[in-house]
This record gives structure tokens, C-alpha cells and sequence, in this order.
């Protein structure tokens, strides 16, 4: 197939064309996003309980739903959370369980429960998809009332919905719309009527239902009843009671009915103004890009047609993010490219450079082709994958133009030439494809969250292998051949180029055949020596780590345009109090702009969002939480970083007295998680706060830690209420106590009405003047069995009781939580959980024996991950071993080719160090990228030693000769991949910031290994054959 090919006249362009065909055809099917998508893998089960405080949503909802799951096949962990008036159990998966079968299991068990309270809802069980920001549009409505914001948001939601691949669309900044029934006491006792009567009344005259047919020859009719009201003043009309005499009592007579949304602190205001925020979000299946684009062509056309005083405005758009990102990694593709065929082309003619570099877009091409299949996206990841690529795709092709060229020289016939050179490397590049598939292969099944992130290198470095494979095979002896062909004999004239690279190409055989064949003497003569210094080497290298002078971390921090403060006030807090402390942040974020010049004219700060009720630091929601979310100018078109930003801002906001919590961060902690979690587990919750509370204090102790809390706080003062020994003895018991008690005082729902595109509840309670006092509560009419009523004070006693915000259990277990953020710049993460683990963690242990203490966040999510890639790199080290047994007919010698590897970690160690950068997964990735392309040059090498070995040339002077003749292959080889790489290395961008340690890995790693293929492979070959290890092959072998 080789033959045919090579020599055929079209065959290889046809191929190369098909190739490239499906690669520009599949891009339109590529999706665009910043990272891979990565599954959560977790069902999550939700259960309202209107009103009921932390502690009974535990008892009540949580225990009975963890002991419904618990025994299920294929959990990873079980947690359930507890807060006001709502239970969220959370069910992870292992990874390869059946998640359809794990969502069956779970919603049968948990369907089947009877036990749950008669006033809580029925559970909502769903599967906890993932779904990524893409933009939010947010509509300003001057004149505007909230209901009419709210209506006007629900039709832009429609129409936006109408729009080609926009579905996820989420309207913030409302709570429920609601009719409120807010009922006087007096007047309602006024009328002989009690709530739970009212409550029977509304609920029989306020529906609309079906009720039959009528049917004749002619036609057919349906009937129903329609009695549902949707306005507050149609509502107001309904009859509560009517009289024999025709008098009657409208609920308008004892009620105030009102139309509004039941949380008056559930508001957002941007820029100075109360809006609607419509989130645009995106599934694993959907193009940010085109989401993006789309929804800006539909605020174009809005704009034009919206009322006078609606202004539709966009902001936090990731998808500049995304092209921003994209645009950079191609740009350095491209240069990167650019530079490898510049190396190329100082050994070759520029027509056999071009055919070479040529597989490199041929390549990646077919590979997008690939991916497009197997649903992989065009991101951050995958396209850095391509970058590394560049020096394993240009490592085949180069051995296989060398081969061709030295022996179309020594042969008269071109195409004969090219065949037989590229029939005499084939077992080597094979092999070579093999032990980088054996690297790699296991690579793509990292786990953890990181792992989920990583394993698109892997897998498009295999993608792309294999295509380049079909390519250096197929396609290039071809087009080699056709180049050899157009080769002038000599050349026509002299030039300042020809002469340039004329005197580069006898400078580098100079060195070739004298320095470096003198260094590889003397290396080979003091081999002992140089061997043991390189392990010793290795020893202080891996010692940088061990010291922690060389920190590691899970992810690099990427610099964002987004921070949020987070503010936590005490429980009970009124909004009013709320307001005032987030109107000082914000005017401290307004402040920042005179301290700190953007750029130019432009302004700094593009957005201010105020956010009520929210605080993803909480965990909990209420007027007592706020979030205040500032969008900057981005990265590129700004001067101060991120991180003068937060401190001149955190400077401007000073001390902020009765705030229980303030913390100024980016908002999200990517795929590591929180820099600090460290989870304490147990039963008693006082115990836990006591432990947690000393660790806070340790903590806050270092330089350069921030936002240190506890995940649990204490909540809401509660009256508890316990039955008088006399009460059942009158009838009432506990079950008509909590009936009658709860629809007065937390509200009973009546009814969903729709009106419009919008739906509301009717809701029933009593008015604010009759709940604002104790005395009030002690003084409430309990109706008893026979009608008569008796003040509640003489049915049960009263306590005062202060239980927690929420309660949080993992597997089975009561769960508190330390969390804060790191500044890497000042102290390494893995230094101080060392240190906590080794100080105060171990005493907590000590001091309170009933309590587990676990390291959770980024700790957990960069072991569990390290640890993958680990098991997986040893893993691919065994399919090397087996693959080069075989090829080598030896278990010694690939032992020699193998020795690179870990030899290889000394320039990626010292790359870091130097650089300045801490150790990373992304680190890890780029060193066993490494190996796969130092186990390519080993094994042509060391071949070539076996080969002279074989014609009964001395392991020594076979050693020596094997450096010189593999010297410009290697060299090309690690000249090519580094040069795809440096653009990035030394790209200013903060977009690269992420992939830089990896690049580190490769280049610096490159730099070393390059040395030891030509210096410490023969050298080992040499120490070896000394002690009799190394046996003479038959030339037939």
C-alpha cells in the first residue's frame, strides 16, 4: 500500500483532499466553549415544608430520604441539606455506574416514602445537570411597575425562546407572584368565621374545572366550570358567606387582597435601577457562540420595538471569554507552525520543508473530523492538545524525510528511494505510535472533576496521532517524492539566504561531527560518574517538591473580569439594614475608578449588580444576605490586575460594623473547588462550632488567606411551642394545633392561576397588624371541636429557643465546613493544609474524639486526580515495557529507552522553579505529553546502536556513532515541538495563564531531554554491555 501510493498520481492528493473535506465540514458541527463539559453525575431530590425550621426538615425529610437510598448500588455520597422550609437531598455517582438506572432506583425509593409530614410537598427529583453561563440580558424598565417588569420579562422570555438553539432561560429577580389574602383577625371573628373556614371557602368558590359533556346528533358541547378570579379586585368579590335573607360577606369586607410577589427582598438592581435579569445558559450540546451572537441580533430587534423607557442591555458574556481564548491558542498555533517549518526548511528545501509541515493542518484537520464525530468540543483544552501535537506529528514525519533523503541519495531511482526508506523506519514509527498510545490511553480515562477537564488532551493527542499516522504513511512519501523530483541539481545563485543557511547547516555538521561526538566520548568514558550525577540530579530535583521550595496546587488561577462582594449580616436582619451596608460597597466599587485608570477614556467598572437574598457563601437565602457582583473592563483592555482591583476595594469598604460576613472573590472556583474545605463530621452541632470556630481562628493566623467562615451558622430565634398536659383532654392535639396555627401565621397556599404568560399564587394569612407580638401569638383563638374557641396561651407553654441557618449532613452524618480562599502569590495552599493537618487538625482530633475531621475542595478534587494520572502514567509505563520487549527481543534494553522518563522530570521541575510557576495537574499532563515524545527519539537511537551492534561494531564506538547519526533528528524534533510551544509560553495574555505550567513542562523538559537521549542513553547502552547484559542481536533481527 506504501508503493502504491508513493507513486501513484492522484491517490495521495485524493486522500489528502477527503481528509481535509471532512475536517472544514465538521467544524460547523463543532461546538465552541471555554472548557469541556464534565458531568456531575448526581440526582438531586428537593422537598418543600413550608416553615418548618432546620432541625424538623431533618428529622422529618432528610433522615427518612437517606435511609430510603441508602443500600443503592453504584453511590459515591449522599448529602442532604436542611434549611428553612426546603430539603435538598443530593445522590452522586460513581463513575461508570448506570446513572438511568441509579435515577429509577432513587425516585422509586424515595416516591415510596409515607412518612413525610401532611404539609410538606411532594419530592422533585431531577438529575443535577451542569449547565454553563453564556450570557445575561437584563431589562430596565423606568416607568415601569415590578408586575409590569415581570410580565414584560416573561414575553421577551418567549419570543427569546423562539430564537434557533436558545431553550435554557432563567428570569431572576422576582419571587413567586402572588394574590395575598391578607385577613383581619377582628373582622373575621367579626363574622363567626375562623382561617382554616376562609381558607375551605376560597378553595370551593375559586375554580375553574371540567364537568362534562353534551352530546346530540347536531353537535357536541363541553361543560365546565369557570368561577377562577385572576385579578385582586375580581378576587375581592368572592361570596365567603351568604345569608337566607340574601346578605352576604365578600372577602373584600375582612381581607385586603394585594398583588405582588411574596419576598420583598428578591429584587435585583443594576447600574442604579430595579430589573429583570434573564440568564441565558447553555447544555453540554450547545455552541456558546452561537447562543451568544443570537441573543445579541435579537436585543438589536427588541430594542427597536420596545416600549419607550426599556433598555435592554447585555452583559457578563462569556462567549468573549471563549474567542478571546480560541483566537489566542490559534494564534499561536499558527506561529507555532510558522516556526516549525522555519526549522524545518534550515535542513530541507523549502518544497520538502512545506510537504512536511503540510502534514501538520492535514492532521489537525482529520482530527477535527474525529472529534466532531465523537462529540468532543473546539476549547481551551482540546486546542492545546494540538499545540503539543505538533512536535509528536513532526517527530514521524522528520524520521521518515531524513530516511527518505539518504536514500533516495544512495539510490538512482526516486521513487524506489522513497519507498524503501519508508518501508525501513515503519517498524520503528509504528512502535513509536504505540508507546505513545500506551502513554496516552490510559491518560483518557483520568478521574475526578480535574480529570474530566484534562482527559481531552489524551484523547485529541490520539486522534490526531492516528490521522498523522495515515498521513506520514499515505500522504507524504508522495508529495516527498514529487518534491525530490522538482529538487534543482544545484543552485542557480548565490543569495544572502542560501548563504545564511548554507553556513547554518555546516556550522550544525561541524558540531555534529566534532564537539558533539567529543562530548559523547568523554560522557561515554566517565559514564559511571555522569550517570550518577544525573540520578543525583533527579534526587535534588524531586527534593524541590518534597522541601515545598517547588509548591503544587490543583489548577493555576486564571485573572477574571468579574468580582463579587458577599455580605452576611445576623439572622432576622431587616432588608432596610441590608440595603444600607450594600449601598456603602457599592459606593466603595464606584470609588475605585478615580484610584484606578482603565485605560484611555474608558471606564473601569462596565456594570454594578446588586443581588438580594443570595449568597452563594450562605448557603442560605433572606433579607439578611446580599451579593454585590462588579463587571470590569476586560483582562486585555484594562491596566490594574484583578488583584489591585479587589485590594483597592476591600480598602475603600474599611471596617463594617454588625456585618457577620464580608467576602470579596471571584465568582466561581472552578473545577478544583474552594481552596480551603475542611469538613468536620458528627452529632453534635455545638461540639462542631466549638472545633470549627478554633480552626477559623488558626487560619486566619497566615498571611494570605481571606474569607475564612463556617459554612453553619446560627439561625433564626425560635418560640417553641409544647402542649399544655390539659389540651387533649379539650380535643386539640398536636397535629390541630400546627393546622391551625400554621395557616394563620405562615399562610396557606389556595390556589395556581395563570393569567397571561405568567402564573400566581393565591395565598391566605393573616395580616401583619395581627402577627407583629407574642401577645398577639399567646392571645390567637384555637377552635375547638364543639365551635367554641379558647385563647392559645391556655393550650401550650412557651419557650425561646436559637437553632442553626442550616443543617448539612454527608453521608449520614451532620456536616460542618471551613471554607475561605487562598492567595497563591503569598502562601501555597498544600503548605498550609500540611501545616493544619500536622497542627491544629490533629488536636481537634484529640480534643473531640466523636468528630471526623476530612479535607475536602481542592485537596480532595488534586488527590484524587494526581493520584489518576499517576496509576494511569504507570500503567502506560508497563504497555511501553511490553511493547519495546517485543520490538527489541529484550527485557533489558527498554529499560535504557525508559530511563529518559523519569530522568526527563529534572527540566520540567527546574522549567517551574525558574519560571516562577507552581506544579499543576495541568504540569503533570505536559510531563507525560513529554514522555511519549522522549520515548519516540529513545527508541530510534537506541535501534540504531542494535543494528551496528548487529554488523559487529563495538557497543562503544556503536554508542557514539548512534548520537552523531540520530543528532539531527533530534535536534529537529525538539527544535519543532518547542518552537510550537514558546509563542505560548511567552504569551502576555491572561487567557494562556492556565495552559503556561504545561507548556513549561514540555519546553524545559524538552530542553533536558534532548541532552539525555544523545548523552545517557549510549552511556547506559555502554554500562550495559560492561556487565554482560546486553546481547549481540543477528543481523536477520
Amino acid at each position: 500500500m506504501i508503493r502504491f501510493f508513493a507513486i501513484h498520481p492522484t491517490a495521495a492528493n485524493l486522500l489528502m483532499l477527503v481528509l481535509i473535506l471532512l475536517g472544514l465540514n465538521s467544524l460547523s458541527d463543532l461546538k465552541r466553549e471555554t472548557f469541556p463539559d464534565f458531568s456531575i453525575n448526581a440526582i438531586k431530590a428537593t422537598v418543600v415544608y413550608p416553615g418548618a425550621t432546620p432541625e424538623s426538615i431533618e428529622s422529618a425529610l432528610c433522615i427518612p430520604m437517606e435511609d430510603a437510598v441508602d443500600g443503592l448500588s453504584n453511590i459515591d455520597e449522599v448529602s442532604c441539606e436542611a434549611t428553612e422550609g426546603l430539603a435538598t437531598l443530593t445522590v452522586e455517582m460513581l463513575e461508570g455506574g448506570d446513572f438511568s438506572k441509579l435515577m429509577s432506583e432513587v425516585k422509586n425509593e424515595i416516591d415510596g416514602i409515607n412518612t413525610f409530614p401532611e404539609d410538606a410537598e411532594s419530592p422533585f427529583i431531577t438529575e443535577a445537570n451542569r449547565t454553563d453561563e453564556v450570557i445575561d440580558l437584563a431589562i430596565h424598565g423606568k416607568n415601569m411597575s415590578v408586575t409590569e417588569l415581570k410580565e414584560y420579562s416573561e414575553e421577551v422570555k418567549r419570543k427569546l425562546k423562539q430564537e434557533p438553539g436558545i431553550s435554557l432561560i432563567d428570569i431572576k429577580g422576582f419571587s413567586t407572584h402572588q394574590l395575598q389574602v391578607d385577613v383581619s383577625l377582628p373582622l373575621l371573628r367579626q363574622v363567626g368565621l375562623s382561617i382554616n373556614d376562609l381558607s375551605d371557602a376560597l378553595s370551593n368558590q375559586n375554580i375553574e374545572a371540567p364537568s362534562g359533556e353534551l352530546k346530540n346528533e347536531n353537535r357536541a358541547l363541553l361543560i365546565r366550570i369557570d368561577q377562577q378570579q385572576v385579578t385582586a379586585d375580581k378576587l375581592g368579590q368572592t361570596v365567603i358567606s351568604a345569608s337566607e335573607a340574601g346578605g352576604q360577606i365578600l372577602l373584600s369586607d375582612i381581607a385586603t387582597i394585594t398583588d405582588k410577589f411574596e419576598l420583598d427582598e428578591d429584587k435585583i438592581w443594576q447600574d442604579g435601577e430595579r430589573i429583570a435579569l434573564l440568564k441565558i445558559n447553555k447544555n453540554k450540546s450547545q455552541d456558546a457562540i452561537d447562543i451568544a451572537s443570537t441573543v445579541r441580533e435579537f436585543v438589536v430587534k427588541e430594542q427597536a420595538v420596545s416600549p419607550a423607557g426599556i433598555s435592554l442591555v447585555l452583559s457578563n458574556d462569556q462567549s468573549i471569554n471563549i474567542l478571546d481564548r480560541l483566537y489566542m491558542l490559534l494564534e499561536n498555533g499558527w506561529q507555532g507552525i510558522l516556526l516549525a517549518f522555519f526549522v524545518m526548511w534550515l535542513f530541507f528545501t523549502w518544497r520538502y520543508a512545506f510537504w512536511v509541515a503540510m502534514g501538520l493542518p492535514v492532521s489537525f484537520l482529520g482530527a477535527l473530523w474525529l472529534m466532531s464525530m465523537l462529540g468532543i468540543s473546539v476549547n481551551m483544552i482540546s486546542m492545546v492538545a494540538m499545540l503539543i501535537a505538533i512536535g509528536l506529528l513532526m517527530d514521524d514525519a522528520i524520521v521518515i524525510a531524513e530516511n527518505i533523503a539518504s536514500q533516495v541519495a544512495a539510490n538512482q531511482d526516486i521513487n524506489d528511494g522513497v519507498v524503501k526508506g519508508v518501508s525501513m523506519v515503519f517498524p520503528g514509527v509504528l512502535s513509536s505510535f504505540l508507546t505513545t498510545l500506551a502513554i496516552f490511553g490510559g491518560m483518557a480515562f483520568i478521574s475526578g472533576t480535574i480529570g474530566q477537564v484534562l482527559r481531552d488532551i489524551p484523547i485529541v493527542l490520539i486522534l490526531t496521532l492516528t490521522v498523522s499516522l495515515v498521513e506520514a504513511f499515505l500522504i507524504l512519501p508522495s508529495h516527498l517524492a514529487h518534491a525530490l523530483h522538482k529538487t534543482p541539481k544545484a543552485d542557480v545563485k548565490s543569495n544572502l539566504i542560501n548563504r545564511f543557511k548554507e553556513g547554518f547547516i555546516n556550522a550544525f555538521e561541524g558540531f555534529r561531527n566534532n564537539q558533539l561526538v567529543t562530548i559523547v566520548e568523554a560522557i561515554i568514558r566517565f559514564r559511571y560518574l555522569f550517570v550518577g550525577g544525573l540520578v543525583g540530579m533527579l534526587f535534588i530535583s524531586v527534593s524541590l517538591m518534597v522541601s515545598g521550595t517547588l509548591a503544587f496546587k490543583a489548577f493555576p488561577n486564571t485573572e477574571a473580569d468579574i468580582l463579587v462582594a458577599r455580605i452576611i449580616m445576623p439572622p432576622g436582619t431587616a432588608l432596610q439594614q441590608t440595603e444600607k451596608v450594600v449601598n456603602h460597597v457599592v459606593d466603595a466599587a464606584n470609588r475605585i475608578e478615580a484610584n484606578l485608570p482603565a485605560s484611555g477614556e474608558q471606564k473601569l467598572i462596565e456594570h454594578i449588580r446588586v443581588e438580594f437574598n443570595k449568597n452563594a457563601d450562605a448557603f442560605i437565602t433572606g433579607a439578611h444576605v446580599a451579593t454585590v457582583q462588579v463587571e470590569f473592563l476586560t483582562v486585555a483592555k484594562r491596566k490594574p490586575s484583578i488583584y489591585e482591583i479587589e485590594t483597592a476595594w476591600e480598602t475603600e469598604i474599611g471596617e463594617l460594623p454588625g456585618v457577620v460576613a464580608l467576602s470579596i472573590k471571584e465568582p466561581s472556583n472552578g473545577p478544583a473547588g474552594l481552596a480551603i474545605d475542611i469538613q468536620l463530621q458528627g452529632n453534635d452541632m455545638q461540639q462542631m462550632m466549638e472545633a470549627g470556630n478554633r480552626i477559623l481562628s488558626e487560619i486566619n493566623q497566615y498571611q494570605g488567606v481571606s474569607n475564612v467562615i463556617l459554612d453553619v451558622r446560627p439561625g433564626k430565634q425560635e418560640l417553641e411551642l409544647k402542649l399544655k398536659p390539659g389540651a387533649l383532654s379539650l380535643g386539640v392535639n398536636a397535629a390541630t394545633l400546627s393546622n391551625q396555627i400554621g395557616t394563620a401565621f405562615n399562610g396557606v397556599k389556595i390556589d395556581d392561576i395563570q393569567r397571561g404568560s405568567e402564573q400566581l399564587e393565591i395565598e391566605l394569612k393573616l395580616s401583619k397588624q395581627d402577627t407583629l407580638s407574642q401577645s398577639q401569638l399567646e392571645q390567637y383563638p384555637i377552635r375547638l371541636s364543639d365551635g367554641s374557641e379558647i385563647p392559645l396561651s391556655a393550650l401550650v407553654e412557651f419557650n425561646y429557643e436559637r437553632g442553626f441557618s442550616r443543617i448539612n449532613r454527608v453521608n449520614g452524618l451532620r456536616t460542618l465546613s471551613v471554607i475561605g480562599d487562598v492567595d497563591n502569590q503569598v502562601l501555597n495552599t498544600n503548605v498550609l493544609l500540611a501545616r493544619l493537618s500536622n497542627g491544629i487538625l490533629k488536636k481537634i482530633e484529640k480534643d473531640y474524639p466523636n468528630i471526623r475531621v476530612n479535607l475536602e475542595g481542592e485537596n480532595k478534587e488534586g488527590n484524587e486526580t494526581s493520584g489518576s494520572i499517576v496509576d494511569k502514567f504507570l500503567m502506560g509505563l508497563v504497555g511501553i515495557f511490553i511493547i519495546l520487549s517485543f520490538q527489541f527481543r529484550s527485557y533489558i534494553e527498554p529499560v535504557i529507552v525508559m530511563m529518559a522518563i523519569p530522568l526527563a522530570l529534572i527540566g520540567s521541575l527546574w522549567g517551574h522553579f525558574f519560571m516562577g510557576y507552581d506544579m499543576t495537574m495541568p504540569s503533570m499532563i505536559g510531563y507525560v505529553s513529554l514522555a511519549g515524545i522522549v520515548v519516540n527519539d529513545s527508541i530510534l537511537l537506541v535501534d540504531y546502536i542494535k543494528r551496528n551492534v548487529a554488523a559487529g561494531v563495538s557497543a562503544h564506538i556503536a554508542a557514539v556513532n548512534a548520537s552523531k547519526a540520530r543528532f539531527r533528528a533530534v535536534f529537529i524534533t525538539s527544535a519543532t515541538t518547542i518552537a510550537g510551544l514558546v509563542p505560548l509560553m511567552f504569551e502576555t495574555s491572561t487567557q494562556a495563564q492556565i495552559m503556561q505550567p504545561m507548556v513549561v513542562s514540555i519546553i524545559f523538559g524538552m530542553v533536558t531531554s534532548t541532552c539525555l537521549i544523545l548523552f545517557l542513553l549510549p552511556s547506559l547502552y555502554v554500562i550495559l554491555d560492561d556487565f554482560g547484559l546486553v546481547k549481540k542481536p543477528s543481523p536477520s533481527h
